[in-house]
């Protein structure tokens, strides 16, 4: 599922190619990936631009010259595609935006879990969707605040978008090794400095992340991630990437809140000492 890191990159590329186009026409094969009336989405998009783009956690806000915005969610592997000519057109492109200059913007829904629809005010969106604060801009004293507050192992808290936005599981874990966290800890008893620890880790896994544009292979070597064997190892050893970088002990796989979860039992302790 494309996380924070992939639509922050989809935003930028939206932005890099999208923008100030009067549009044409929008194709859909399949109004069941709508959240908007097929005919409305239509007549309110033609002759309008994109102007500007927001990421709220795993969602993309576009907004339009009309005042509003087109809301994307990714689904389970949306992707999104800018070409010129008919024979570029991606494969499971479901969704097409035809620019007058001849360009197009291919939304790809290959599992059609993907979403688009017309928000006319995304506050209000993320209110009724009880989606929190991004996670790159939420504050040490909010993200302490809420998490005073849950009683729950900090694993499922933190995958919760009520609680932070955008975080999913293979960043849950990053996160909390980066902050020698043991993802069945309870989140209320968190320390000041854990806390602190957790929001610099969160801003360290996400920004690497974007850095990579989401490529798992260059992530740094003192990161967990390679252990899932998403990427080729960064390691010459075969079987490093199955290690902690830390204390190079066997990291372990388990089951927290019923997602696999990778951890250190020794650099992330559940008892402190």
């Amino acid at each position: 599922m494309p996380e924070l890191p992939e639509v922050e990159t989809y935003r930028r590329y939206f932005e890099e190619t999208c923008l100030n186009q009067p549009i044409q026409d929008v194709f859909v094969e399949d109004t069941k990936l709508l959240t908007t009336d097929y005919d409305l989405l239509v007549a309110s998009l033609r002759g309008k631009k994109f102007i500007a783009t927001e990421r709220i956690g795993k969602n993309l806000f576009v907004q339009t010259d009309g005042g509003f915005y087109v809301h994307f969610h990714f689904g389970m592997t949306g992707d999104l595609a800018y070409y010129q000519f008919e024979e570029e057109r991606p494969r499971f492109s479901r969704i097409v935006f035809y620019f007058q200059t001849g360009y197009k913007l291919a939304f790809i829904c290959p599992r059609k879990f993907e979403r688009i629809g017309i928000v006319e005010n995304v506050p209000e969106y993320l209110r009724k969707k009880r989606i929190a604060a991004d996670a790159l801009a939420i504050s040490i004293p909010t993200l302490a605040a809420t998490l005073a507050k849950k009683k729950a192992f900090i694993k499922p808290v933190l995958l919760d978008q009520s609680v932070i936005a955008g975080i999913g599981n293979w960043i849950v874990d990053e996160v909390l090794f980066q902050a020698r966290i043991h993802p069945e800890r309870l989140a209320a008893l968190l320390d000041e400095m854990e806390v602190k620890h957790l929001h610099e880790a969160i801003q360290l896994v996400l920004k690497t992340a974007i850095d990579c544009e989401a490529n798992y292979a260059l992530f740094p070597e003192r990161f967990i991630i390679h252990a899932r064997e998403w990427a080729v190892s960064p390691y010459a050893d075969a079987k490093q990437h199955l290690l902690c970088p830390v204390c190079h002990q066997k990291l372990q796989i388990t089951k927290v809140g019923g997602r696999t979860t990778y951890f250190c039992p020794v650099d992330q302790p559940l008892e402190m000492t």
